[in-house]
């Protein structure tokens, strides 16, 4: 990985329902820098096929500003719901930059819908959410599963309903470790849940807090005001922007491998580490 290369940002993202394709361009303004139209939770049955359909059709008219990811969220894919959502995108000429797949919970689904996109000739990333119990389980597999994969999330209200626990920070506290562990296995990002009151933006800021000190790289978002303070929250402090500038600088400048920063031994984890803050930091 080279200092000039695109990192995606991923502190905040936001979603926009499929059957009000209008909103998309709102969403893209929003400062997220992902925005995700989704055709699952947000769309009742009786409207997934012209959410389908209105989505399919919005991306050949959408334009992204530069460092915008866009993501469409399907249905489960071994529902027939997913498996039109998936044809649908994959027959289409222009479409989001990714997928985000809801309750994943084997390497095989992964590998099924990888063998599709690349029959389809299409480039597309996945970002897994990890909601259930047996997801959690097998997390650490599905995000080596396959090089598409950008990034796992945490679907914490599925989680808590499938693990039998309160959703408070302490109860989905070990869930919410095993995401970030599977996530930097494999040098992806990981992403928070939501935090669900509006009205309690102190309480956002500190359990985005908790999140970037446990490892997230981000954390979702359910309104255009929490964004701001997300994006903040997941942006490198100075001491952080200067310890990985030294951390790049020890890299470039290294002759025989060996790495030492501040009299400690660094390996090429840390600095991905460094260009993923860097990157946050413009």
């Amino acid at each position: 990985m080279s200092k000039q290369e695109f990192i995606q940002k991923r502190r905040s993202f936001i979603f926009c329902p499929g059957n009000k394709p209008d909103m998309i361009p709102k969403a893209l303004r929003s400062g997220a820098d992902m925005v995700c139209i989704d055709l699952e939770d947000a769309i009742i049955p009786e409207h997934k096929d012209i959410s389908r359909i209105s989505t399919v059709k919005a991306f050949e008219n959408i334009s992204v500003p530069y460092g915008v990811e866009t993501l469409i969220r399907i249905n489960d894919v071994n529902s027939e719901e997913g498996k039109e959502d998936i044809q649908a995108i994959l027959n289409s000429n222009n479409t989001a930059s990714g997928l985000m797949l809801p309750k994943i919970q084997s390497v095989e689904e992964i590998i099924n819908l990888e063998r599709q996109i690349k029959l389809a000739n299409k480039s597309l990333n996945l970002h897994i959410i990890i909601e259930t119990n047996t997801g959690l389980q097998n997390a650490w597999n599905i995000a080596q599963s396959s090089s598409i994969i950008k990034s796992l999330l945490f679907g914490g209200v599925d989680m808590s309903a499938d693990l039998g626990c309160n959703g408070d920070w302490l109860s989905l506290l070990y869930a919410r470790s095993r995401v970030v562990h599977a996530a930097a296995g494999a040098g992806i990002d990981s992403i928070d849940v939501p935090f669900l009151d509006l009205e309690d933006m102190d309480g956002m800021r500190n359990e985005a807090q908790k999140s970037k000190n446990l490892g997230f790289s981000g954390k979702g978002s359910i309104h255009p005001k929490q964004i701001e303070s997300l994006n903040k929250v997941f942006t490198p402090s100075s001491e952080e922007i200067a310890y990985a500038n030294k951390v790049i600088k020890a890299f470039n400048e290294a002759s025989d491998g060996l790495v030492v920063v501040d009299g400690k031994l660094i390996e090429k984890p840390v600095l991905r580490t460094a260009l993923k803050t860097i990157a946050n930091s413009n």
